[in-house]
């Protein structure tokens, strides 16, 4: 039995069409807001297209966000694998964070839409009912896993909730980065450029990495790994 290879590239541009479709209105209106219908008529499709290939609303939500975070999540262990290997064992803090916040930067400036998924996660993590951030968690469990391990072996002396805190804060100052980058062009007064990949990203680093190396708060846990 033959297949037709018009039919199968017509299937992945339909399918295709469907989630650039689903990013940008789950962007722009959210999820609970943005209707499979609104988002077929965007994507040029009809709605027995976007059950054939994701059987449901919950279904399309997965597969936009796995669609971006899994190469992204390959990238990034990608970058820690190599660092570690370099090292022969534990990579040093600044490794660990430019393995972190290096791919989704690169990701939102080069690629096509990444800005879209950008506004997409933010509203993600801030939505009160949580639906889509428990899908978003489960996919970022192995890379937070990863990277709170990697850490930990960097700065020994941290008690592991500290390390999970200062975790946090980096994901928070990437995301602000991310999402509201125009920002710090705006009252700037064009100084700084928010386009430059690489200078965005090594002014993060140096930035975070000085979070992670601060001594602990008093009072803090002082048993590693506690």
């Amino acid at each position: 039995m033959t297949v037709d290879s018009s039919h199968r590239f017509d299937e992945l541009d339909t399918k295709e069409a469907i989630l650039a479709a689903a990013e940008r209105l789950f962007a722009a209106e959210g999820v609970p807001r943005a209707s499979l219908r609104a988002i077929t008529s965007e994507a040029g499709v009809n709605l027995a297209a976007v059950h054939y290939h994701f059987q449901s609303k919950e279904g399309l939500v997965r597969a936009v966000l796995e669609r971006r975070w899994q190469p992204l999540s390959e990238r990034r262990f990608e970058l820690l694998e190599r660092a570690e290997r370099s090292a022969a064992g534990a990579p040093s803090a600044e490794e660990v964070v430019r393995a972190f916040v290096g791919p989704p930067l690169e990701m939102i400036q080069r690629e096509r839409g990444g800005h879209a998924f950008a506004r997409f996660m933010l509203g993600a993590f801030i939505d009160p009912k949580g639906e889509v951030r428990e899908m978003l968690l489960e996919q970022l469990k192995e890379t937070i896993d990863r990277f709170t391990d990697a850490l930990s072996a960097a700065l020994p002396h941290l008690p592991r909730a500290e390390i999970y805190w200062r975790f946090h804060f980096m994901v928070g100052v990437m995301a602000h980065t991310i999402a509201l980058g125009s920002l710090v062009h705006g009252y700037s007064g064009g100084l700084c450029d928010p386009h430059d990949v690489e200078g965005v990203t090594q002014r993060m680093v140096d930035f975070v990495v000085g979070g992670f190396q601060a001594p602990s708060p008093a009072g803090a846990a002082t048993e590693p790994g506690s």
